[in-house]
């Protein structure tokens, strides 16, 4: 198809997929002149960006009501001896996969809980284009994975309209005697005009938790503040056990408080030697062991479709271009045992025959996270070295000559959420010195499915009007079908497109 095409056919399905109206899709007012301020000032940068996730962290101090019948659910299914399955799509899918990680962890291999997210376990490093748009592919994966009719579906989606995550609620649903949930980050009215987000809000057979918590730092970042209040969402009621909804009261209200306490400027000399190794030209390496390597994952690959780097690498692409940065597990001999370390089991990717391999074993492990990786990606390129160590509650994240240093206790959830929190806001501001975004606006946004091109065009539509110029929607979506053909890769569809005008 050409690009007119392809933009003919998009803006048929377009309504379907025009999010602008959604809260997690706005602009955030505390960060309208992010990318200015952290040029000047790093660690002023970090106090807005942890400003914006104690605001969502306080309303979450609303919802525990509704978390604790979660939890009480979670409980009542795993004490019957039936399973939880957890699932969404790109950052959902990864706190899925992060909160399963964690279960098994503190539990000891209990092997209750399910996680899978669009793409399967390939995803977790690399988003699998379409995947997401597709209904039938959330249903198809959930009953792969074994969904029983006495077994509990946690679905959870930031905008509450992803087509893959609504497609597994709707089949639990209809398969299960437990009703499954539904987690989402908009409010109820906006998404009542998109028909399939619609249909789940009406449907009385699944229960709807909503976890509106205001604009992302970065316009349409869900991977930062919707995916963390999500993960804790789920996490109170998965990872531990209250005798009452008081105790749960007291034990939430506590973990709120003590998730405020640390304070982000602690990771502006990071922030700093960091992008400025890449500006030198030289590439980063994580380095962890496997109690918190799956969040430090988890921010490192969303970096890639979030501002448009190349993602980390396959041993399998001979002679492909290398990632900024990767992770590794260095006690991990080889990439299978790097693997089970960071899942805290073997990885479960998709092995469909029409998908010809392209996302399955022989892929996810060509993604070598192990000592040998690490050796292979040394020798080849200029690195230095980010190491997060953990040891009985104390974190310690360093580079070169620069460190942070955390006592947090062994909380597992918490741990994980500061982890997350940290590097969610640490890599942000990477990207704003190394001009990924305008503002707080996602000029580098890598339009790989029917949102992220709706939210490109929309970008460039907001940009336009900043400088003064006016095009249609329909003109924008033909220009940015048109840029992705001619465009090289690690560059900018917003801008490029922006340049036409």
């Amino acid at each position: 198809m050409s690009p007119a095409e392809k933009a003919r056919a998009f803006l048929e399905i377009a309504p379907q997929f025009q999010l602008g109206h959604l809260v997690t899709e706005s602009f955030h007012p505390k960060t309208t002149e992010l990318s200015q301020l952290v040029k000047k000032d790093v660690a002023a940068a970090l106090k807005i960006l942890e400003e914006v996730d104690h605001d969502a962290l306080k309303i979450m101090g609303t919802k525990t009501d509704a978390l604790w019948e979660l939890a009480q659910d979670i409980r009542d299914t795993l004490d019957k001896g039936n399973k939880i399955f957890m699932c969404g799509c790109g950052a959902t899918g990864r706190l899925s996969l992060v909160l399963e990680t964690l279960y098994r962890q503190k539990f000891d291999g209990a092997n209750q809980v399910f996680s899978f997210m669009a793409g399967g376990d390939f995803a977790l490093i690399k988003s699998v284009e379409s995947f997401e748009d597709r209904t039938d592919y959330g249903e198809r994966q959930l009953m792969d994975l074994g969904f029983g009719p006495n077994d509990l579906l946690l679905a959870s989606t930031e905008g509450g309209e992803t087509p893959f995550v609504i497609g597994a609620a709707q089949k639990a649903a209809a398969y299960s005697n437990r009703k499954p949930y539904f987690l989402y980050c908009n409010p109820d009215d906006v998404l009542m005009p998109i028909h399939r987000s619609r249909e789940v809000i009406e449907n009385k057979n699944i229960k709807k938790i909503n976890l509106t918590v205001g604009p992302m730092a970065i316009s349409g970042s869900t991977r930062m503040q919707a995916s963390t209040v999500l993960m804790l969402a789920i996490g109170v009621g998965l990872l531990y056990k209250h005798k009452d909804k008081t105790d749960f009261e007291v034990f939430y209200k506590d973990l709120l408080h003590r998730l405020c306490l640390t304070r982000y400027e602690a990771m502006a000399p990071l922030t700093t030697i960091e992008a400025k190794l890449y500006q030198d030209k030289k590439y980063l390496n994580y380095v962890t062991d496997p109690f918190l390597a799956i969040s430090i994952l988890t921010d490192t690959t969303e970096r890639s479709p979030t501002f448009s780097l190349r993602a980390f690498e396959n041993l399998l692409d001979h002679d492909a271009p290398h990632g900024l940065c990767y992770l590794f597990i260095p006690e991990a001999q080889t990439s299978g045992h790097a693997w089970s370390e960071l899942l805290w089991r073997s990885p479960r990717p998709l092995e469909w025959s029409e998908l010809d391999g392209r996302i399955g074993t022989d892929r996810v492990f060509g993604f070598d996270i192990s000592k040998i990786g690490l050796a292979n990606r040394s020798k080849s390129i200029p690195t230095a070295e980010f190491s997060v160590t953990y040891d009985d509650g104390r974190v310690l994240m360093k580079c070169q000559n620069e460190e942070a240093y955390f006592e947090w206790g062994e909380d597992p959830l918490f741990n994980h959420l500061m982890v997350k929190m940290l590097l969610n806001a640490h890599s942000t501001l990477i990207m704003g010195l190394l001009d990924r975004y305008e503002g707080n606006v996602m000029t580098w946004v890598r339009p790989s499915n029917n949102k992220l091109i709706d939210r490109a065009s929309r970008y460039i539509l907001q940009l336009l009007k900043q400088k003064g110029k006016t095009a249609s929607y329909d003109q924008v979506v033909l220009k940015v079908f048109e840029t992705i053909e001619e465009l090289n890769e690690n560059e900018p569809v917003v801008l490029k497109v922006l340049e036409k005008f």
